[in-house]
């Protein structure tokens, strides 16, 4: 299901025919829109728009630019509102310095108020930022110790403003300004936010995207701004409609995602297989305990698959480029399915890659390559440090001194018998990536520099 997580369907061009644009809504997949109040008949209209439709939520909030004419009891009718059905945000209000249709000094009041708000009743915000990232920023740091949660929509500022509203712990959105021609350095700024942060919207009426541009928006041209996400980010248009959906459920909690691990799942023009939750390292930089979710992906067992299991769910893996065994564990603790389901997917004549922290031999108690060898044609070994003692601190093996060792061993063996090896670190404080590198180049193996908290 795509959300659309900022809308204006209380506004008048949307009186004659606000039905058809929820039909049309429908058909392009939008389950659910967030209507975002600007001004406290907006937010009133905003309430009634949600009791009226299923697919409908709403957001209270004023506008920084009606920051001016708030009265004490205009504000108190907007608090009223909080605990009105669906209602699950606060906003749109933030700082507007490029209209400047307030003082300034009167947008930060208002602003501060939204905030405390959303803290009081524990909802997210959905903030408007524009010309004002520094003051936007020192605001929210004043109440960043308040559990501050929310979204800076329509973005339009820096990749340095972007990373500090994402370390501040917000999500950020683009609405169809993304899609126009001339708006290449906001691409490049969307490159820079992580996938994981990321949430879809259209502003509606306003902005249509480029196919549209000129006309009045609506939520289904959603359409035409998730493939141009979908290019900048390097994922499927699937991948970004199921990572924003489950982004927006943790932000608004909509949409309740799945909570099955999978045994099978596509990324890009990928299928990955998820065999174990086990493995035999505990690294530090690993949220495999914590958070098991890999791009919108639930991957948690709840029982380890059996090989007719992990057969059906592949289905027909014609449409793949490549299989890999890469779940959220050590797929080499289940090589007795490994093997079987890969000797089932090399009948098919399909390219093969098996990710791996290199203990494969420790954990079976055999050197393995040569099972592997005619069934897995790229091999990725998780390498991440240059040192036994470094390795030891960051991954905490439960073979101890013995796994280094063992995992350059294992490199060796794969470089004789698997026809594409690659050795990775994750760049995090404290390894020596150059030292690393070096260690491929002696191994005669290719090296990857993995980036910290990007799986997937």
């Amino acid at each position: 299901m795509i959300i659309d997580t900022h809308a204006h369907l209380d506004f008048p061009e949307y009186k004659s025919d606000l039905e058809s644009i929820l039909s049309r809504a429908k058909e392009a997949g939008v389950g659910c829109i967030i209507n975002v109040g600007t001004s406290l008949a907006s937010s009133e209209k905003s309430v009634v728009l949600a009791s009226r439709f299923n697919t409908i939520y709403a957001s209270i909030g004023i506008h920084p630019h009606d920051a001016s004419k708030v009265s004490e009891h205009n504000w108190q009718t907007l608090e009223s509102l909080v605990g009105k059905p669906k209602v699950i945000a606060i906003g749109e209000t933030g700082l507007d310095y490029y209209r400047n249709r307030s003082p300034h000094e009167d947008q930060q009041h208002i602003f501060h108020k939204h905030l405390a708000l959303a803290k009081a009743h524990s909802l997210p915000v959905i903030i408007h930022c524009r010309d004002a990232s520094d003051d936007c920023l020192k605001i929210l740091d004043e109440h960043k110790n308040g559990m501050l949660n929310g979204v800076v929509h329509c973005f339009s500022g820096t990749k340095e403003a972007a990373k500090k509203f994402i370390e501040l712990g917000l999500y950020i959105s683009f609405a169809g300004s993304i899609t126009f021609s001339n708006a290449n350095t906001l691409r490049e700024v969307a490159k820079s936010v992580p996938v994981e942060r990321l949430l879809l919207e259209t502003d509606s009426p306003f902005l249509a995207p480029q196919p549209k541009r000129g006309e009045r928006n609506e939520p289904s041209y959603l359409s035409f701004i998730i493939p141009v996400l979908a290019n900048i980010y390097g994922l499927s248009v699937h991948d970004i409609e199921r990572i924003t959906s489950f982004n927006t459920y943790k932000l608004f909690g909509i949409d309740e995602p799945e909570q099955e691990g999978k045994i099978a799942y596509a990324i890009r023009n990928s299928f990955y297989i998820n065999l174990t939750n086990r493995c035999s390292n505990i690294c530090t930089f690993c949220m495999r305990e914590t958070y098991p979710i890999v791009k919108g992906h639930h991957l948690r067992l709840q029982q380890e698959p059996t090989v007719e299991e992990v057969l059906h769910a592949i289905g027909d893996p014609d449409k793949y480029d490549e299989v890999v065994f890469c779940g959220y564990g050590e797929p080499t603790e289940r090589l007795d399915v490994l093997i079987p389901v890969a000797k089932f997917l090399k009948s098919k004549n399909k390219r093969i890659r098996l990710d791996t922290n290199g203990h494969g031999d420790l954990i079976n108690g055999r050197p393995i390559i040569q099972e592997l060898k005619g069934l897995i044609d790229t091999i990725c070994i998780s390498l991440n440090a240059d040192t036994a003692e470094k390795y030891e601190e960051i991954c905490k093996p439960v073979f101890g001194k013995k796994a280094y060792p063992a995992l350059i061993q294992f490199i060796k063996d794969a470089k004789k018998a698997i026809p594409n090896v690659q050795i990775s670190i994750v760049d995090i404080p404290g390894v020596n990536g150059e030292k690393c590198k070096q260690i491929a180049k002696d191994l005669g193996v290719d090296f990857r520099v993995r980036e910290y908290n990007v799986l997937g």
